[in-house]
């Protein structure tokens, strides 16, 4: 059985990636609803404020939880044992649960823009929905499976950039700026593959604010878009492994090979090559001045 001191940190944990997923749902979502209400056709505004809501939820679960704020990350972690299961799974109910409440507070606040909006009539499709406001939905004419392929690619992409940003053996940025590049990779993922579902790379951000949904809206929500919601689900999660498991494989590479003394790299004035050419140049041109 679990020692009492550990199901505490558990629950803290919980707690934890409760309140960072509640203020990432809620500041995501409330530009979703500002961008629709204003009909928008522009969604830059939308990937800003989800990135600078992930930075929020970073510096509140961080210190405690390490801010996975998203299921798929914390399957990933576990299927490489980083993470024990009970663990995992307090995680995942924090996540969960704080995208509910976070969709709940979209609710409260833009309750009256959404009566407007749609009339008094909670609508999931046609051009006087409101229910997309909480969850992704795929494009017009994009099938389930493309959805799929999409969530999978990006989640993949997410996760390899975390393993690399985390990882001892990168050296090419401190602690302060990662959280810096965090937000601007999940942003850049948002304004480069957020067309085709609105970027379904965590099953917190559709699936809780979808169950909210489902409360106000009915059911129909599930069977929204010939069932698209699963897609949600499963393709982050099936792209959390692939990535974390495409890293774990590259880190044989990392390992025998990084931070070796002669690595060229981008960012250097001159070359190790070059350096050494130089160097012997200088070392003749001496010789011959002072042997004549």
């Amino acid at each position: 059985m679990l020692q009492a001191a550990k199901l505490k940190q558990y629950a803290a944990q919980c707690l934890a990636e409760l309140f960072g997923t509640f203020i990432l749902i809620l500041i995501g979502d409330l530009s979703v609803a500002q961008n629709k209400f204003t009909k928008s056709s522009v969604s830059l505004g939308v990937n800003i404020s989800y990135g600078t809501a992930v930075y929020v939820a970073i510096m509140i679960a961080g210190p405690i939880s390490g801010a996975h704020i998203n299921p798929a990350v914390t399957l990933g972690l576990l299927s490489l044992r980083k993470m024990k299961v009970v663990q995992s799974l307090f995680y995942i109910v924090g996540q969960f649960t704080g995208a509910f409440l976070g969709s709940g507070m979209v609710y409260l606040v833009y309750y009256t823009q959404i009566n407007i909006y749609d009339g008094g009539l909670r609508q999931i499709d046609g051009p006087n929905s409101t229910a997309d406001i909480f969850y992704t939905v795929p494009a017009p004419g994009i099938p389930n499976w493309n959805c799929l392929v999409d969530a999978i690619i990006s989640t993949a992409l997410l996760l390899i950039f975390i393993m690399a940003l985390g990882n001892d053996y990168n050296n090419l940025i401190s602690n302060a700026a990662k959280p810096f590049a965090f937000v601007l990779f999940v942003m850049t993922l948002g304004v480069s593959m957020g067309f085709n579902c609105g970027n379904p790379m965590n099953p917190a951000r559709d699936f809780g604010p979808r169950l909210f949904t489902g409360c106000v809206y009915g059911r129909k929500v599930f069977s929204a878009n010939n069932y698209y919601f699963w897609t949600a689900i499963v393709g982050p999660i099936i792209g959390a492994i692939i990535g974390v498991w495409i890293y774990e494989g590259y880190l044989v590479l990392m390992k025998k090979y990084a931070n070796i003394s002669d690595i060229v790299h981008i960012d250097a004035v001159e070359q190790p090559n070059q350096r050494e050419h130089d160097k012997s140049y200088h070392i003749d041109k001496q010789v011959s001045s002072e042997s004549s």
